[in-house]
């Protein structure tokens, strides 16, 4: 898969610490002057509005698509007889960032980071995918490619990715 934008999956079991570590991601790359979006694969049926809100009125009365705006804001909410495929999310909605974090989508093949906590699970997610670029954990897993403890800096691991996605710039 190709994109303007450079994409990174963050992937693991459940409780692994994916989101705790996307926070850190975000925010340490948000320091460092980038535009940043993320993207949360969900397997569940979930809601963004809150019932009695004009937009949630909107969506209740049939509205196909329900956009949201304000000054420095804005929120799309779309009908979907289907899951976009990742491309179009990206494609369409996030063209005009400097790097996407997405959790999940462990099936894509897109760059990923696995977090890996050895007392949830013996075996990594993404073990057999070439597509994996680095393991962060409590454990070694000793599959042959760059592993950061949980408790490294967050520096040290954008480090690591922002040297990879210009590695693999250079390269395309």
């Amino acid at each position: 898969m190709k994109f303007k934008v450079p994409v990174i999956s963050i992937v693991g079991r459940s409780n692994s610490g994916k989101t705790t570590l996307i926070v850190k991601l975000v925010k340490e790359l948000k320091s460092r002057g980038y535009k940043v979006a993320t993207i949360k694969h969900s397997h569940h049926h979930f809601e963004l509005d809150t019932e009695g809100k004009d937009s949630w009125l909107h969506t209740q009365a049939g509205a196909d698509a329900v956009v949201v705006a304000s000054q420095n804001m804005m929120g799309i909410m779309r009908q979907s007889s289907k899951e976009l495929p990742l491309t179009e999310i990206i494609n369409t909605y996030l063209q005009d960032v400097d790097i996407i974090v997405v959790e999940g989508y462990k099936t894509e093949a897109i760059p990923k980071i696995e977090v890996f906590r050895s007392e949830i699970s013996a075996e990594l997610v993404c073990k057999d995918d070439k597509n994996l670029i680095a393991v962060i954990g409590d454990k070694n897993p000793g599959i042959g490619i760059p592993f950061f403890h949980i408790d490294d800096k967050v520096s040290t691991i954008v480090d690591f990715l922002l040297n990879y996605n210009a590695r693999r710039a250079e390269s395309i």
